[in-house]
């Protein structure tokens, strides 16, 4: 896969690795809600909800409807509620080890590495 397609596909899956945006996503899994809605059902920050929305949106993780005055936040698509859903039966599968696992906590972990990889 061609090195540019990577960064983006890891652009677009660092939009799910954020605790508020996970919230989020869970939050209009179902249904179209505001920024209103959302922020009262999370318990959250406008702006920082307003933030994470943008992210997910320019991620193509969902879109907005506007009506009135309002926005309108849902999935983009089907696919995005099963990757979801997919996620979810994957993480049941693992939680256990990724809990016990002190290596995610740690930044050097995961390091980028922009250079490629070790094995090159």
């Amino acid at each position: 896969m061609e090195a540019n397609r990577l960064d983006v596909k890891a652009k677009f899956i660092r939009g799910f690795s954020d605790k508020t945006r996970l919230q989020i996503l869970h939050s209009i899994k179902d249904k179209e809600l505001t920024v209103s809605q959302i922020v009262e059902e999370l318990k959250g920050n406008q702006s920082n909800i307003s933030q994470h929305l943008a992210c997910l949106k320019g991620c193509g993780i969902i879109v907005g409807r506007q009506e009135g005055k309002f926005i309108y936040y849902s999935l983009r698509n089907e696919q995005i509620k099963q990757l979801l859903h997919m996620m979810d039966v994957v993480f049941s599968q693992v939680e256990e080890e990724v809990a016990a696992c002190d290596k995610n906590d740690r930044l050097d972990c995961c390091p980028s590495n922009k250079g490629g990889t070790e094995n090159e």
